[in-house]
């Protein structure tokens, strides 16, 4: 399993926890990390910056799902399925240079190991949407597939995610 792939499951395993618990984000992602030795700094980082920027535009993010999920309020949606497509719409957002239709691909990846047949057509659904009719969407700027970032900078200091 690819690094990024990993990052993204990270990713929803500690948005899960989030909207299941009672701790703060701080709290979830700290806890998170000490339970999982080993991990590559690179998925580690990556998935470090998403949950950051998935907590900094929370708002926003769920707005674009509700928007795009007809007939659907998130808090009725499966918390799994919700929080694939928070996931999936934190990194629409916050790293545009990764082509939708990658971002896309994964998230029905991760809800094929994670949730229903049927929640993956949903989440789908509601992403293809999301990607082809938001004007709240940056630009995705490349159609090929990006190379991995390091989770540090050439100084060696963390990665940010861009936030708009």
């Amino acid at each position: 399993m690819g690094s990024r792939r990993k990052s993204r499951e990270y990713l929803l395993q500690m948005l899960f926890q989030c909207d299941m618990g009672k701790q703060s984000a701080e709290q979830v992602q700290r806890s998170f990390w000490q339970q999982r030795e080993g991990v590559e700094a690179e998925a580690r980082g990556y998935a470090d910056d998403l949950f950051r920027a998935a907590m900094q535009r929370a708002a926003e993010i769920d707005a674009l799902i509700q928007a795009h999920a007809a007939h659907w309020k998130l808090e009725r949606m499966a918390a799994v399925d919700r929080n694939i497509l928070r996931a999936a719409v934190t990194e629409f957002l916050a790293v545009p240079e990764t082509p939708r239709p990658i971002i896309i691909n994964e998230a029905l990846e991760i809800a094929r190991r994670f949730s229903s047949p049927e929640s993956v057509h949903f989440i789908n659904g509601v992403l293809d949407s999301i990607s082809k009719n938001s004007s709240q969407l940056p630009a995705s700027s490349s159609k090929e597939k990006p190379k991995p970032k390091s989770a540090k900078s050439a100084k060696g200091e963390p990665r940010q995610v861009k936030s708009h």
